[in-house]
């Protein structure tokens, strides 16, 4: 079905333009103020990063009305195709792409530079959204799950042979969107636990208990375990006094291992960890075989991978990563201190942001930045420069823009008939909302430095064609949704 002009108009979802209108400007006030050398006045020159961002900015606006003014149903048509092609760019790229701080993820068109790995993202939301929106589709069955979880895997393998590993990680997003189509929330809830456990395995593991026998890292995240399991068959199991039998005895022989450690004859407790969890694994499928419940069984494989997961984790963490990404994570933790090196970016990124105070410093008269005392200032770390220049004031105007903006988002998603639709939605949204929390904490020091730009901000012109792309193909799906 054709759209006339004024039908389009109509539709089209002007306040989310508006916001990202919004979030432009104030992303190339904030590289004039990042990339501004003290005596250069001239801020529109194509030899400064400004002037070079107009173009970029230019560039999208334009690719946003072209995408506004072609068919909506192209995108559902040909989104197997999309992905194809993405997935063949993305594996010829490291050969085609040249050697940049390591990485080999750049094409070289003339005088242009593209990142393949940012385009990609709209056509693995593409494929994923054709997929789920098939006829039958659950998450529930493996026929359909598994595929999935290869279209999402797929890109990030080819992006991390082009050695980007932040860029790979992004793709990790798409599982939130999982999540609101039918993923079960006990994956959901075994990926947190995956992160409490590298945590506190990690960053306690060279930490003893008061006995001096026992490393406290392990020590936590086996007790962990336990509790966790008893949780877990409290809420999915019909009986509930096996929930005391496993803090009754389970907990309570933990807390008399320790004890007798710590006043009678000190011993490493773990090794009575790892009986109390083999006990309580064996006593689960026991459970499981008596009562004829499932539910029983899976908890205790939760316990056994678990497990697994602290050890691998840490032979990961000791033996796979490299010294430099090891530091990066120990800085992230506070077990070390490197102000000089792994940790300088995020030291000289939270003295910017500090020194702008409430009102900030004002536009091109940041210190820190103008000093250039921040590395990747106008591209991974640009929030440093809106809380220099503008302060805590400009910098919390930003981030209820980008709040407006993911409440949209949701809103749209979920006011569409069209499964097709919404899912796509929900995958603009998941992308938009992973940049934004770990770019600002990776800001903020609360997230490790991973390198992936703040949307619509950050310096570069693939970043912000890929993120125009991706939003204004779901909001030309939105103008049409009327016709599904």
């Amino acid at each position: 079905m054709a759209y006339t002009n004024d039908s389009l108009i109509k539709s089209v979802d002007w306040i989310t333009i508006a916001i990202y209108v919004a979030l432009v400007v104030l992303g190339w006030v904030s590289i004039c103020g990042a990339s501004y050398d003290y005596g250069e006045m001239d801020l529109f020159s194509f030899n400064t990063n400004s002037g070079k961002q107009l173009v970029w900015i230019g560039g999208a606006f334009f690719l946003g009305f072209v995408i506004l003014m072609l068919e909506d149903t192209i995108y559902d048509w040909f989104a197997y195709i999309f992905y194809a092609l993405m997935m063949l760019l993305l594996f010829v790229t490291p050969y085609l792409a040249e050697d940049i701080k390591g990485s080999y993820s750049w094409i070289k068109f003339g005088p242009v530079s593209l990142q393949p790995a940012e385009f990609a993202k709209f056509a693995t939301a593409l494929a994923l959204a054709k997929f789920i929106s098939s006829y039958h589709f659950t998450m529930s069955r493996l026929k359909y799950s598994l595929p999935v979880v290869g279209m999402i895997l797929l890109p990030m393998l080819l992006i991390v042979l082009q050695r980007e590993t932040g860029s790979a990680l992004v793709y990790l997003a798409f599982f939130l969107m999982l999540y609101r189509e039918g993923m079960p929330g006990s994956i959901l809830f075994a990926g947190i636990c995956s992160v409490v456990y590298f945590v506190v395995g990690i960053q306690f593991s060279r930490d003893l208990m008061p006995d001096e026998c026992t490393p406290a890292g392990e020590f936590a995240v086996l007790s962990l375990i336990t509790v966790l399991s008893a949780l877990l068959v409290r809420a999915y199991c019909p009986d509930r006094k096996e929930v005391r039998h496993i803090l009754g005895y389970g907990g309570g022989s933990i807390a008399l291992a320790f004890l007798f450690s710590l006043y009678v004859i000190p011993f490493n407790v773990l090794w009575f960890l790892y009986a109390e969890c083999t006990v309580l694994v064996v006593y689960l499928l026991c459970l499981s075989f008596r009562k004829r419940a499932m539910n029983y069984f899976y908890i205790a494989v939760f316990a056994v991978c678990s497990i697994g997961f602290l050890y691998s984790a840490d032979y990961v963490f000791e033996e796979v990563l490299k010294p430099h990404q090891r530091t990066r994570i120990e800085v992230l933790l506070g077990m070390k201190e490197d102000l000089a090196g792994a940790g300088y970016n995020v030291n000289q990124s939270k003295i910017a942001i500090g020194s702008g105070g409430l009102l900030g410093k004002g536009f091109l008269n940041g210190t820190q930045t103008k000093l250039k005392y921040v590395p990747e200032q106008d591209t991974d770390f640009i929030f440093c420069t809106v809380g220099e220049e503008q302060g805590f004031l400009g910098a919390a105007v930003v981030l209820l823009l980008f709040m407006a903006l993911i409440l949209r988002l949701i809103s749209l998603s979920e006011r569409q008939h069209s499964r097709f639709i919404r899912v796509y939605g929900y995958c603009v949204l998941s992308i938009f909302f992973f940049h934004l929390f770990i770019n600002i904490g990776m800001v903020l020091g609360l997230t490790p430095v991973i390198g992936i730009p703040l949307p619509l901000f950050s310096y570069g012109g693939s970043s912000l064609w890929g993120f125009t792309i991706l939003l204004f193909v779901f909001l030309r799906l939105d103008a049409g949704r009327s016709v599904h």
